[in-house]
């Protein structure tokens, strides 16, 4: 129905397997999350579901606008808000509320997060140079070297690896299996790191999902109660008498009374003899 959930990292442990094996898994908190808003192509041009979600703490002092667009969801205002695909066909609202419930144990996830900063790094560092000679003569230890040539192209090409700002970007963790969802205590436990710190916001959204793979469940028939089943018997009902107007039954009586004239009683053919009255 819908494609993933907000969560927020709680942190690591390990667990061991049936064999003994130990993993590391990392315990998110995800959801629950309501919809805010439902977007649609007719009116925004393109279908998603704006997400909300629930933690203790909520805005202080929260502005009329933002007041105003969580009044249809019925729950006060968040910081945390995310937009999601979803299944057009599903009947969902404002309001409605979505539980970690629909990860499955074994299902694959992708899990978006934002990195760890570590502030402005050199190569080593940063992209792994190998360095120079630590030897007493040597003048290059940490430097990146020469960028370029001088001739042709005459600049440095882009993208080239350089010292700047480390960590603090958007990453994606692709295919993390799902241990655990304990939908009590709303926690996720998935296989391996994830990225951020603790107490960092994360998105899980489903590796196979498709929004028009979704079909709703048919409607099941609503079974009849006993006292509108005996009520349905044939012969049950009793059945009322017609109602007859006044004209129509005396144009009926005048009918009846009226008499046959003589040539049609003349017409009449006479009856076959019977067997007896041939013998005689």
């Amino acid at each position: 129905m819908i494609e993933g959930l907000i969560g927020k990292k709680i942190g690591m442990t390990q667990i061991f397997d049936e064999k003994g094996n130990v993993a590391p898994v990392t315990i998110i908190k995800a959801g629950p999350c309501t919809i805010i808003q439902k977007k649609t192509r007719e009116k925004d041009g393109y279908s998603a579901l704006q997400m909300g979600f629930l933690e203790e703490k909520s805005i202080k002092k929260p502005t009329k606008p933002v007041m105003g667009h969580f009044g249809k969801s019925g729950i006060p205002p968040v910081r945390i808000l995310r937009e999601f695909r979803f299944a057009e066909k599903a009947k969902v609202k404002e309001g409605d509320q979505f539980f970690v419930d629909i990860f499955q144990e074994g299902e694959r996830v992708h899990i978006i997060g934002v990195s760890k900063g570590k502030g402005f790094s050199g190569v080593i560092k940063r992209w792994g140079f190998h360095g120079g000679k630590r030897t007493h003569g040597s003048m290059f230890h940490r430097s990146p070297g020469s960028i370029g040539a001088s001739a042709y192209p005459s600049r440095v090409v882009k993208g080239k690896k350089l010292p700047g700002q480390m960590g603090n970007r958007r990453v994606t963790i692709k295919n993390l299996t799902v241990i655990q969802a304990d939908k009590e205590n709303n926690l996720l436990v998935v296989e391996g790191a994830v990225p951020g710190a603790r107490g960092g916001y994360l998105l899980i959204k489903k590796t196979s999902y498709h929004p028009e793979s979704y079909q709703p469940k048919p409607s099941e028939p609503e079974e009849p109660k006993p006292e509108e089943a005996k009520a349905e018997k044939p012969g049950a009902e009793k059945s009322e008498p017609k109602e007859v107007k006044p004209e129509e039954s005396k144009a009926e009586e005048s009918k009846a009374k009226e008499p046959e004239p003589e040539e049609a009683k003349a017409e009449k053919p006479k009856s076959e003899p019977s067997k007896k009255e041939k013998i005689e």
